[in-house]
């Protein structure tokens, strides 16, 4: 029963990229085989096999449905895994469908670098109108204080690492709210998320060594919980070819 479900399913994507199970796997790198051949270059008898093995089925052909339930020919076997052309071909369709699911599992605003917020009212407009699943974290900072350029530098680097995640600084005299946020108290982390605090860290430096870099930082706020795992870097910049068994 469970498998004639799990069939249907993948029968009525009409050979998108988005099959699960290992038939639909076969059928979408059968298909992106074909589309990607050179056809001034494909001997007819390659092209004809691998039309053969890519073409779907219709729900009432049983023929077409043994075609492609069966197991690979030794014939299909080393026309698929022939030669550098296919493993560029099968390594295109891995980043393909590596970016496919990137792209979906990626949503919500992009940031990459850090905020800097000049009032009290740009400060309440971060944290009121965000996306309610935005994390913010905000530096409460004063030049000449120990540890605050420090951490204004790693927040950068942090930014670029996170884009998901919205960073901000504000000099200490620019909130309003001064004498609460006296040199002693400083570097000041607040941390939001929904329109709510969800974290306070004062004289933050203090949790790290004299010399601190984006590394301790990002220790530091990952043992609160407070970012999410970083993303994948882009997969047209990279060149090591993932395993997708």
């Amino acid at each position: 029963m469970e498998e004639a479900k799990n069939q249907s399913l993948e029968e009525d994507f009409d050979g998108q990229a988005t099959h699960t199970g290992p038939k639909g796997v076969i059928h979408d790198w059968r298909k992106f085989k074909l589309e990607s051949e050179d056809g001034d270059s494909v001997p007819p008898s390659k092209k004809e096999i691998l039309r053969q093995m890519s073409s779907p089925q219709s729900r009432d052909d049983k023929d077409s449905k043994e075609r492609f339930g069966r197991k690979m020919s030794i014939q299909e076997y080393e026309l698929i895994h022939q030669g550098k052309e296919d493993e560029d071909c099968l390594r295109k369709y891995r980043r393909r469908c590596m970016q496919d699911m990137h792209q979906k599992l990626s949503f919500g605003p992009r940031y990459g670098f850090v905020y800097e917020l000049q009032t009290g009212e740009q400060f309440l407009e971060t944290i009121e109108k965000e996306q309610k699943s935005t994390t913010i974290v905000v530096h409460i900072y004063e030049d000449g204080v120990k540890g605050c350029d420090a951490l204004n530098g790693s927040l950068s680097c942090l930014a670029a690492e996170y884009p998901m995640v919205k960073f901000c600084k504000m000099k200490a005299s620019n909130t309003g709210a001064g004498d609460r946020f006296s040199a002693d108290v400083l570097p000041t982390l607040l941390v939001y998320k929904g329109g709510e605090l969800i974290s306070n860290f004062i004289s933050v430096a203090e949790q790290f060594a004299e010399d601190f870099f984006a590394g301790d930082v990002e220790s530091f706020l990952n043992e609160y919980g407070l970012l999410p795992e970083r993303e994948m870097p882009a997969l047209e910049q990279t060149n090591v070819e993932e395993d997708i068994e």
